[in-house]
């Protein structure tokens, strides 16, 4: 090879990686659909589709509130543990009603993101340090709370688990709403520019007299509060409470889904399509691999490889 072929080379490889930190999300999420076509009894069945739809959920709001952190540079452990609380609160309050329940959840969401957020911006405490702490220790609060499972007696949480409007899940409606909102912010708003321009750069964000600490405060609460969304969520559809599983080791699903989404984890960019579609992504590895009657540990093998693959392409981009 001459000295001349070696850039071009350089050249086209630099191009394939970046092709697949943009594109190789929507090609994983259609070579599955096109092996599940294939190879999947029922697969194309409405009522498939809908439970895909259903299950994904989670996932997929944990996703877009830990986007928007990872944008900003930092990492949110403790989504796992904040949807713990939020069924917590939903099982002690329900004796009020179900709208009164789901605000104490919500609230209790945002309050742990505050904790979080205030320990990150204002007491410069290391996100992930932060964040496990809260893991921990929002599990245990959970427990303490409702130390074992109680079922969901409540018409209104009922319906809003298994309901639909125009044959479309209210699970499915909350998800698309939090995707419109969550593209608006990133993209219009002076709020979703700061965000991004403090995870591409700190210490130039705060020289350039941008509020940093109120917006980190603020993208904490934010990922906090989808978290108690999915936690009610999740609460509703399974018509029980039990924070001693709900949402376990979800939080890894969620930044799977975020880098695969083709967000970087060093922050400075937040792709909300992509995230959604690496929520998907994931769903749709993990029900191939059921329907197909594999254990669950290659489940976690899968989502493993697909972990070290996004990191890597997103590392050897960030090097040019």
């Amino acid at each position: 090879m001459t000295a001349v072929d070696v850039p071009a080379v350089c050249g086209d490889r630099e191009r394939v990686i970046g092709w697949l930190q943009e594109y190789g999300v929507y090609v994983g999420v259609a070579a599955l659909l096109v092996f599940n076509i294939a190879f999947t009894p029922h697969f194309l069945s409405v009522e498939n589709f809908r439970t895909q739809a259903v299950q994904v959920t989670p996932v997929l709001i944990l996703s877009l509130g830990m986007a928007l952190v990872i944008a900003t540079g930092g990492i949110d452990l403790s989504v796992g543990s904040v949807m713990a609380l939020a069924a917590a609160m939903i099982s002690l309050y329900l004796g009020y009603g179900p709208v009164a329940a789901i605000l104490v959840a919500l609230v209790a969401g945002a309050a742990a993101g505050a904790v979080n957020g205030a320990l990150v911006a204002f007491a410069g405490v290391q996100a992930i340090v932060a964040t496990l702490a809260m893991m921990i220790g929002g599990r245990g609060l959970s427990l303490v709370l409702l130390p074992q499972l109680d079922g969901i007696r409540n018409a209104g949480i009922r319906e809003l688990g298994a309901g639909d409007l125009l044959g479309v899940p209210y699970l499915v409606w909350v998800s698309a709403a939090l995707i419109a909102v969550v593209a608006f912010v990133v993209r219009r708003t002076v709020f979703g520019r700061r965000l991004v321009a403090i995870g591409g750069n700190r210490r130039a964000s705060e020289l350039s007299g941008l509020p940093v600490r109120r917006t980190l405060l603020a993208v904490y609460m934010l990922c906090g509060l989808f978290a108690a969304v999915a936690g009610v969520l999740a609460t509703a559809r399974l018509q029980a409470s039990d924070p001693n599983s709900i949402g376990q080791l979800i939080e890894l699903s969620a930044i799977t889904a975020v880098v695969v989404g083709g967000t970087p984890l060093q922050g400075g960019r937040m792709r909300v399509a992509g995230t959604v579609a690496g929520a998907v992504l994931m769903q749709l590895l993990v029900s191939t691999l059921i329907k197909h009657d594999l254990p669950p540990s290659w489940t976690q093998i899968a989502q493993t490889a697909v972990i070290i693959a996004a990191v890597y392409v997103a590392r050897e981009r960030g090097r040019r």
